[in-house]
């Protein structure tokens, strides 16, 4: 059954909303030892807040929209409670003192908060492997990387160990691993979701989203966060429309849909061939496919990661051992350290024009050149990553790591939503694919999931 059907099974007590997390807690319980998805569960808390639900049920009270269903949140994200570490030895003894934006809306929808997802070391990679508490494990390629850094987040999803999972995306950390391990992941329009409580990485560029096994699961999340927050500052005040009635999508008639000839260049054959048969799909279901030109796509990365070092560097000042946890730099991992010392040598103001001034120049070149291409068509479509997940152990350059994100930080960058689906395998590994839209046209990519999802 999709979210949506077990949503309405919850609240017509057909299933009991304490069946539904002890059916989670024996997956995690049998399976998160070997996949290592949760850094942390607490089952007493929710069966608590089961039990809670269920009352209001039984007493025909109103509940939430995300009355039962069960959350997994990614563990840089402040949980009251729960140790909120980032995957880093500097945050190990972090307990959260106070529920970030996002985590306030899920507890007031009803929703169930059953623990916290690994991933890379404060967000900071694209496999989950630079965790301090270890690499994750792929649910659905056996022996690969889940991607990340939201990689703990989807492996939760596509092991069946949560209904939905709360990532962060700053330069496609939910879309890469959403399409590495077969799921449905959701980066919304920049300031869409609040990002307070968020332990930032690069905040013009972090956004906070959903990944679910379907798309019903990531529309029933986006009704509930996003909104406006007066306490973040890129909170935008947004009337977004109900994400769920995107579901009655049959067909894509009268959407014009580009695919991009530089999307394709850059990525594996084998990756293009899978993605291509989603694009016949969304053809035969009566868009017009056009094909378009990005000519700025060697801006991408040397763009995101000079602003990446910058801001993740002064992101990270905080953590200097007075107030709490260990100075960063004494026990982080080598990206985390790589990020900081370049950072710190890009941010002096010798090298500030040189680098990090140039690369806001070429983000504004990127932005202006996407939005250009957004005015002449409804939607982008292409592959989510270039190349398929790489086998847990083995040594990449960070540059080949980085490669990973060439199709992601684009949506970052811009600004713009962007959202993953499943488009297929290439000889059992899931590849993704994904779909970009204008700002605050987020619904109009959900169409496009729900009609590939009906279409079978």
């Amino acid at each position: 059954m999709n979210i949506l059907e077990k949503t309405e099974l919850i609240k017509n007590q057909e299933l009991k909303v304490e069946d539904n997390v002890e059916n989670f807690i024996d997956v995690i319980n049998k399976n998160n030892k070997s996949i290592n998805a949760f850094l942390e569960i607490n089952t007493d808390c929710a069966l608590e807040k089961a039990n809670e639900i269920s009352g209001k049920l039984r007493n025909k009270e109103k509940v939430g929209s995300l009355a039962g269903l069960v959350f997994g949140i990614k563990a840089n994200i402040n949980v009251e409670d729960f140790t909120i570490s980032a995957a880093s030895k500097t945050l190990e003894n972090y307990v959260g003192s106070y529920d970030a934006s996002v985590i306030k809306k899920i507890k007031q929808e009803d929703g169930i908060i059953i623990g916290m997802t690994n991933l890379d070391e404060f967000a900071a990679g694209s496999s989950t492997e630079s965790s301090y508490y270890g690499s994750t494990k792929n649910p659905s390629a056996d022996g690969r990387i889940p991607g990340g850094s939201s990689g703990g987040s989807a492996a939760a999803v596509a092991g069946n160990m949560c209904d939905i999972a709360i990532g962060s995306d700053t330069g496609g950390s939910i879309r890469n691993p959403a399409s590495h391990c077969g799921v449905v992941g959701f980066k919304p329009t920049y300031g869409g979701v609040s990002r307070q409580g968020l332990l930032d990485l690069s905040m013009s560029l972090d956004q906070i989203g959903p990944l679910s096994n379907d798309t019903h699961g990531v529309a029933v999340a986006l009704n509930s966060l996003i909104g406006y927050d007066p306490h973040e500052c890129t909170s935008l005040k947004w009337s977004a429309p109900n994400f769920l009635e995107a579901k009655n999508t049959e067909n894509l008639k009268g959407k014009r849909i580009a695919t991009i000839k530089q999307f394709r260049e850059v990525s594996d054959e084998k990756i293009n061939r899978v993605v291509d048969t989603s694009i016949s799909k969304v053809e035969d279901l009566g868009a017009e496919i056009v094909d378009l030109d990005f000519n700025y796509i060697d801006l991408t990365l040397p763009t995101y990661y000079l602003i990446n070092y910058v801001e993740f560097f002064s992101a990270t000042r905080k953590y200097d051992g007075r107030k709490y946890g260990y100075k960063i730099e004494d026990v982080c991992g080598d990206e985390v350290l790589r990020r900081i010392n370049i950072g710190s040598y890009i941010s002096q103001q010798e090298f500030s024009g040189k680098y990090y001034k140039k690369a806001l120049q070429a983000r504004s070149l990127i932005r202006n050149e996407i939005n250009k291409l957004l005015n002449d068509v409804d939607l982008i479509i292409g592959p989510t990553v270039p190349k398929l997940p790489h086998k847990i152990g083995d040594k990449l350059e960070p540059m080949e790591m980085y490669v990973y994100d060439v199709l992601t930080v684009i949506a970052n960058l811009s600004g713009i939503p962007a959202g993953n689906i499943k488009a297929g395998e290439s000889n059992g590994v899931p590849v993704g694919l994904q779909i970009q839209a204008k700002p605050q046209e987020d619904y109009k990519i959900l169409e496009v999931m729900f009609a590939l999802e009906n279409s079978g």
